[in-house]
């Protein structure tokens, strides 16, 4: 086993490269090396896995999956810190050869060099859903993964029909995969301490229900639905689909209850939304 990145190591490290983490850029780095292992196995990471790793910050949970996996990728934004990760592993005697570093904002990113299995990942908190839900869309070679964020973004993407959490990303990422939650992690396990808690949230990949028309519509639908969660289906979704009574008849032809809330259907309830707009457009 490699003896990980400690406090002490990953703050003399920062300083020497003129890192001083941002929340701009939702910097709050890893010092725990038995919560990297935790998360690495969480994720059920084997040795035949390309594990995808998306800012990785100084490098501790990297080193955690190259104990493991054959190869890993990391996306990081940060130029200084990209730079700085393969020092780090050489130093912790691992060949840079299984390490792929793309020096790119997540959010950009359309290809990878190797088609990653597996993600595993400390998401930046201001952009974990929509980098999550891309990844998900663009790399339907990413078989599961496990990836921590805010606590409360966790219960929103692992929540159910009629909870509280239960809104558009909960939708949308049972799409392409079951999610559940993981676990909490700690605040001390950070630096700098963040002001929120943390959870992992684990994902399986499912075979997707429809093609990508069917998911754009599928998706307006669910934006729609929960950008006035108050109201009732047919007034929510009305101007989407061209007006009133257009709703009123595909909420009839999906077999859906005309006076229910978006935040009372799952993902095969907006389906057959989408299928009925597609039969009566």
């Amino acid at each position: 086993m490699l003896n990980l990145l400690g406090a002490a190591e990953i703050r003399e490290i920062a300083e020497r490269i003129g890192v001083n983490p941002t929340k701009k850029l939702g910097q709050n780095f890893v010092v725990d090396a038995n919560t990297c292992r935790k998360i690495v196995k969480t994720a059920d990471v084997s040795e035949s896995d390309v594990a995808l790793e998306i800012g990785p910050g100084l490098g501790s949970l990297t080193l955690a999956l190259l104990e493991v996996a054959r190869h890993v990728v990391a996306v990081e934004i940060d130029t200084r810190l990209a730079d700085e990760l393969p020092i780090t592993v050489e130093r912790h005697d691992v060949s840079t050869d299984r390490l792929t570093i793309v020096n790119k904002d997540a959010l950009e990113v359309t290809e990878l060099p190797v088609a990653p299995t597996v993600l595993v990942a400390n998401l930046p908190y201001n952009v974990s859903v929509p980098v999550l839900l891309r990844f998900l869309e663009l790399f339907p070679t990413l078989n599961s993964g496990v990836v921590m964020v805010q606590s409360e973004v966790a219960d929103r993407l692992a929540a159910k029909p009629g909870s509280k959490n239960y809104g558009s990303p909960s939708v949308k990422a049972s799409w392409w995969a079951d999610v559940t939650l993981a676990g909490n992690v700690g605040r001390s396990i950070f630096w700098p301490v963040p002001n929120v808690d943390s959870s992992l949230v684990k994902f399986v990949r499912h075979a997707s229900p429809g093609d990508e028309a069917l998911r754009l519509t599928t998706f307006r639908l669910i934006d729609a639905a929960f950008a006035q969660r108050r109201k009732m289906l047919r007034g929510a979704i009305a101007d989407a689909v061209g007006g009133s009574s257009i709703a009123i008849d595909l909420i009839a032809e999906a077999g859906i209850d005309p006076d229910c809330r978006g935040e009372t259907l799952v993902l095969a309830d907006y389906l057959a939304l989408a299928h009925a707009f597609a039969r009566l457009h």
